[in-house]
């Protein structure tokens, strides 16, 4: 969920970069950087605290 969420405000920043929307393109791509960051660290606590079987 919050990988397609990234995914889909780099696709925005994307197409207002190549629209000339440049704010709106940074203003995009810092959210899709902030929200794939948050995504890398939530896939590795739950694989690492996942994993454990007592």
């Amino acid at each position: 969920m919050m990988l397609g969420y990234a995914l889909m405000f780099f696709i925005v920043a994307l197409i207002a970069g190549f629209l000339g929307f440049f704010t709106l393109a940074s203003a995009a791509a810092g959210i899709a950087k902030i929200l794939f960051v948050v995504f890398l660290v939530l896939f590795v606590i739950s694989f690492i605290f996942g994993r454990r079987r007592v």
